[in-house]
């Protein structure tokens, strides 16, 4: 059992693999490769333009690369739509909710997201996935890891 734990905490949860953009003929982001592991602290450091926000973007799905794929969890997203992908996303221009407090705003992804429950039987005989939303309590310990984490 220690042996999956370890083996999971290293497994790579993002991977960008020859990813490029292309706009109106200006390469931002040129073949980029990366892999980010389970538990590991990433920065994007660089001057303006050199293609962080554009990478965010596209490991978010807001953007699509011109060329190469993204992977989350080892399932390629590169054509996934942003709605569809486990990805939260905090704007640098503090594209915040003005009616909301810190905790809810970093709350908000959170209380819309779907978790795996469990597997049930439909009508007709087919095992399928089901999800449910965080609780009030789960979702209360994440914003609160996060948010120390920030100080």
């Amino acid at each position: 059992m220690e042996n999956i734990v370890k083996q999971e905490k290293f497994d790579k949860i993002i991977e960008v693999k020859g990813v490029t953009k292309v706009f109106d003929g200006v390469t931002v982001v040129d073949n980029m490769n990366l892999s980010i592991r389970r538990g590991e602290f990433v920065t994007l450091l660089g001057p303006s333009g050199c293609g962080k926000t554009t990478l965010l973007r596209m490991i978010a799905g807001f953007e699509t690369p011109t060329s190469g794929q993204i992977f989350l969890e080892k399932q390629d997203v590169t054509a996934m739509p942003p709605h569809k992908r486990p990805i939260n996303t905090v704007f640098q221009k503090y594209a915040l909710f003005p009616h909301l407090n810190v905790f809810n705003n970093v709350a908000f992804g959170l209380k819309l997201m779907r978790v795996p429950a469990g597997t049930a039987v439909n009508r007709k005989g087919e095992t399928k996935e089901v999800f449910r939303k965080y609780t009030k309590a789960e979702i209360k310990e994440k914003v609160e890891r996060a948010l120390a984490l920030v100080n």
